[in-house]
């Protein structure tokens, strides 16, 4: 008999997780009943039954349904897509039944060494950026952006780097409407970032979206630069005169110091890529315990990715810290169902075939894993897309599932460190924020090592537990937020995924 290659989450649970391949005809010890045999070829994080389950009965892990048999399934088989299916799980929501206010741990408090910005606010890099109005002067941006690349920043070493914020809207819009309200939130959230020591804001000139509707005075870059190509004399002329504004303001943004601030003023962006089986078992839950001390220190973490938390949300309503609060989350989820059904869709058309391929079944198993990220602390506000988090504690921000779409959004309401679990080995960068992500098994760090800041894995291995890990996890948070580089910086990626959410009638 094979011993410890099953784990079986929650009492009562009907399925365990394979922490190995197992092999059809496989017996495995009696750790969790009687032996059992092996009945199909079961790879490693995905589910294995336990107990015999009628067809149409619900299936039980995490001690939540993660949906109904299809088929009747016996003990041994191999539960998956061809014998689970959704299930119209009916909640029964409580609105601050379960809150938690985590302790700080005795002791010194923590702090990181980052950029204190004219208007107060704490910054973990020191970027310049430029920032487009409309996508008539992405190519521009880029232009210019290319010319601070290689050795051309090497006489600036307090300089994090020079890159283009490019998207695709900005005119053809109708201002005011829901859509164009987003982005100029968007826009508005980095132009305030404090992770820009400077900015050049470039359009084209003619646009709908002008500056003007995303810059005000608390802005606190200490170099705003502004250009138009059409009144700048064209695409050449105006990338010789973008680069010349920058380099002005270099050797001022060079000059800029790190200093020692509290570890309060971080904030905290949680999101999870190409998640599988051992998401909801490893990374998830250790970076649950890195944000519950960032929150027991006064912090903010923000959860987000609202269709990835269908069928997890009657555990986030009872951690609401006020009915209306749970309410909220509950108003943003009818929307996207509406928002899903009108596009054709539904909330269910969820994992992804390489969530499948790591073990998910359905979006219930996915949301229930998912949210471990937000660890235990009450939930304290439900936010907008992009907008301003000014609230303390663990907060959620309404954003879509879509990676470079989510963190955008969680970056423009002011994160400035964020936290990316992936099981499949997502890669991922969100400049000007530090991106630092966390692997959930093994083997994928070591088969991409050079994509994953933490091996995750090591929990489901048995050489740690999960509150060492989020502890690990914690430390990582302060160093990156004091400089140290993620393995995302080091490969320069982030400009890319710079992508805000567009809504709304384009004309």
């Amino acid at each position: 008999m094979i011993e410890g290659c099953i784990l079986r989450l929650a009492e009562g649970d009907e399925v365990a997780v394979a922490t190995r391949d197992l092999t059809s005809g496989t017996v495995l010890a009696a750790e969790l009943g009687p032996a059992l045999e092996v009945r199909a070829n079961v790879p490693q994080g995905h589910k294995i039954a336990l107990a015999d389950v009628p067809a149409g009965a619900a299936v039980h892990k995490y001690g939540q349904s993660i949906g109904r048999a299809l088929t009747r399934i016996r003990r041994g088989d191999h539960v998956h897509v061809h014998n689970l299916g959704m299930d119209q799980v009916q909640q029964d929501y409580e609105f601050g039944t379960a809150r938690v206010t985590p302790l700080a741990p005795a002791g010194q408090r923590p702090t990181f060494q980052g950029y204190r910005r004219a208007n107060g606010k704490a910054g973990t890099r020191n970027y310049v950026g430029i920032l487009t109005s409309v996508n008539c002067s992405a190519s521009t941006a880029r232009m210019i952006a290319d010319q601070f690349r290689g050795s051309a920043l090497d006489a600036y070493p307090n300089v994090d780097g020079v890159f283009a914020l490019t998207h695709g809207s900005g005119c053809g819009m109708v201002l005011g409407s829901a859509g164009a309200e987003v982005l100029v939130r968007t826009l508005r959230g980095y132009a305030q970032h404090p992770n820009f020591a400077g900015l050049l804001v470039l359009g084209l000139g003619c646009e709908m979206l002008q500056a003007e509707r995303f810059l005000d005075a608390d802005t606190p870059a200490g170099f705003i630069e502004r250009l138009t190509i059409q009144d700048s004399g064209g695409i050449r002329a105006t990338v010789k005169a973008g680069v010349a504004r920058i380099q002005g303001m270099l050797p001022a943004i060079n000059e800029l110091q790190r200093d020692t601030i509290d570890v309060s003023e971080l904030v905290l962006g949680l999101n999870c890529g190409g998640s599988d089986g051992y998401s909801g078992i490893t990374a998830n839950p250790a970076l649950g315990v890195a944000s519950d001390l960032l929150v027991a220190y006064g912090g903010t973490s923000v959860l987000a990715e609202t269709p990835e938390v269908f069928g997890a949300e009657h555990l986030l309503t009872r951690r609401a810290v006020a009915p209306e609060v749970g309410q909220r989350l509950l108003d943003r989820l009818a929307w996207w169902q509406e928002y899903a059904t009108a596009g054709g869709g539904s909330l269910d058309n969820n994992p992804s075939p390489g969530n499948k391929a790591g073990g998910l079944t359905t979006i219930l198993e996915k949301s229930l894993g998912a949210v471990a990220k937000a660890g235990q602390a009450e939930l304290s506000a439900v936010y907008g897309y992009a907008e301003p988090i000014t609230s303390r504690g663990l907060v959620f921000m309404d954003t879509p599932g879509y990676d470079p779409v989510s963190v955008t959004g969680i970056v423009a309401g002011g994160a400035n460190v964020v936290c990316f679990t992936t099981g499949r080995g997502s890669v991922f960068g969100c400049k000007p924020v530090p991106s630092i992500k966390l692997g959930t098994n093994t083997e994928l760090y070591n088969r991409m090592p050079e994509d994953l800041d933490l091996n995750c894995g090591v929990i489901v291995d048995g050489e740690a537990t999960v509150q060492e890990v989020g502890e690990q996890i914690f430390a990582r948070i302060l160093a990156v937020a004091s400089g140290e580089q993620t393995v995302s910086e080091e490969l320069d990626l982030g400009q890319e995924e710079f992508v805000p959410w567009q809504l709304g009638t384009v004309t």
